[in-house]
């Protein structure tokens, strides 16, 4: 039996791969090895723009100097891997223009589908935990309309709560978002 070796890419590799595609290609990089993401169904992409929207908005009412992106920026968490979260929010100093990494998010927020609940739920919420930067993990649940916040507080513990309706308070940075605003 013939066993091939994998190359074990570093993130820098993983982004200049992506970089040289002539196609867009909707992948993230886990251990080392490229894994393409699977194809969106409506509802996972009306979500996902209705909360790029819903934080946009947010931003741009309090007036902060935070960045919004949806589906784009990769966050690298170790050398040999990062995720493309469907939404973040950096605040801070703008995010140069050319840039392909997102590094120190505050917010992340994944719309969970069939094929990404389960690494959205255990595999991620540990990886983006990692990040300094990240205070809050927000899983959005379309068919359930529902909001998983993890929040990491002051004194480095993570809390969970799972909202259905009202108004998410996510501070820092000092935004409120109406939870119907992030449900198409």
């Amino acid at each position: 039996m013939n066993i091939a070796r994998l190359k074990v890419l570093t993130v820098p590799e993983y982004l200049a791969w992506g970089d040289s595609q002539s196609e867009k290609v909707r992948a993230e990089l886990i251990n080392g090895q490229i894994v393409a993401m699977a194809p969106e169904q409506a509802n996972h992409n009306r979500s996902k723009g209705s909360a790029y929207s819903a934080f946009k908005q947010a931003v741009r009412d309090a007036r902060l100097p935070c960045e919004v992106f949806m589906d784009g920026m990769t966050v690298p968490i170790d050398p040999h891997t990062a995720y493309v979260p469907d939404v973040l929010i950096h605040c801070g100093p703008r995010i140069p223009d050319k840039q392909l990494t997102a590094p120190a998010p505050l917010i992340v927020v994944e719309v969970i589908s069939p094929s990404s609940v389960h690494s959205d739920t255990s595999a991620k919420l540990i990886g983006y935990f990692k990040l300094p930067s990240v205070r809050h993990y927000l899983v959005i649940d379309p068919e359930a309309r529902t909001l998983t916040h993890h929040e990491r507080g002051d004194d480095g513990k993570i809390s969970t709560r799972t909202l259905s309706s009202g108004t998410l308070h996510l501070d820092p940075p000092g935004l409120a978002i109406d939870l119907a605003d992030l449900f198409s």
